[in-house]
């Protein structure tokens, strides 16, 4: 007999999060060896080897996460390049990744030690945006289901800031033209003659699922991979995709912010000729402390989801 859901969790295999990678400065160094001899960090016995000219910060106190809060905005050193400034009134629309501040650009690192404001969704972790202590920061929201400002007011927004000169930066979780409506601000901007730069960041279908020890293509078992969304505008299940083209044409099957529709989203592929006992995953909190990874079936996705409480954001 099959094992219930909630032994079929896994947390990702290859880092343990507390851990952010941090350049060596000697008070860091110091704080972390302060760390491990108090015993303040179960994961470095477990996890620690050798990194060079990086560091892991493992459940420090309060003071030493401080410390490295204070050194975040001049610790790292980019290397000899033509690095872009950030001019007044222009936006850079920049993606932060699934989650994990490791993820982060050069480019995206670069844009958060210069923006005057950043306007940024909820997805965004706070420790990323501890990268800009000289920023104002302003809150977007945009997380299904929860209250969040109207598209529109956060493209006007972005155009107002622009205009009275600032360097706005606006940062969204994953890539920001990757289901992030990055599209829809930069129409905005453009037809209001505001300069834009855009950054791509690493989308959760692919660097979530990476975390979670799950490729989407491999060589002896899918050459293809297809990204779709779980809901449309209206936050209602997609009514618009070809789900049968899909279900028949696509090996791999990548569904953004579906849990909502989960059933709809299973019963819909199946319908289209999907077989029941597909093996399927889902993935919440992707490369974040919170990470969970739910092995199951196409048939039995939507019920294992409700049984074990998960909760989005999930892949």
């Amino acid at each position: 007999s099959r094992p219930p859901a909630s032994q079929r969790w896994r947390k990702r295999p290859w880092s343990s999060h507390d851990a952010i990678l941090y350049p060596v400065c000697e008070p860091c160094v110091r704080d972390y060896r302060r760390a491990i001899h108090a015993g303040q960090s179960t994961i470095a016995r477990e996890f620690l080897s050798p990194l060079g000219a990086v560091m892991v910060a493992v459940g420090l106190s309060l003071l030493a996460r401080g410390r490295h809060k204070r050194h975040m905005s001049d610790a790292i050193s980019f290397p000899a390049s033509d690095w872009p400034r950030m001019e007044p009134g222009w936006v850079w629309l920049c993606g932060a990744g699934p989650g994990d501040p490791g993820l982060l650009t050069l480019h995206a690192l670069n844009a958060l030690r210069q923006a005057d404001v950043v306007i940024y969704d909820a997805l965004v972790q706070d420790s990323i945006l501890d990268w800009a202590p000289q920023a104002e920061l302003i809150y977007a929201g945009k997380r299904g289901g929860k209250p969040s400002a109207k598209q529109r007011d956060i493209s006007l927004r972005l155009v107002e800031l622009a205009q009275s000169g600032k360097r706005v930066l606006r940062l969204k979780g994953g890539d920001p033209f990757v289901f992030g409506r990055g599209g829809e601000e930069a129409q905005t901007l453009v037809q209001h003659g505001v300069p834009i730069r855009i950054i791509p960041g690493v989308s959760a279908g692919i660097g979530g699922l990476a975390y979670a020890g799950i490729p989407v293509t491999h060589r002896d078992v899918n050459q293809s991979v297809t990204f779709v969304t779980g809901h449309d505008q209206s936050g209602a299940a997609p009514s618009s995709l070809n789900w049968r083209a899909i279900a028949e044409g696509s090996q791999v099957i990548v569904v953004y912010m579906g849990m909502k529709h989960a059933e709809k989203i299973s019963t819909a592929l199946i319908a289209a000729g999907r077989d029941p006992q597909e093996p399927c995953a889902v993935v919440s909190s992707a490369t974040t402390a919170d990470q969970r990874v739910l092995e199951t079936t196409l048939s039995r996705m939507a019920a294992d989801i409700a049984a074990d409480g998960m909760e989005p954001p999930s892949i």
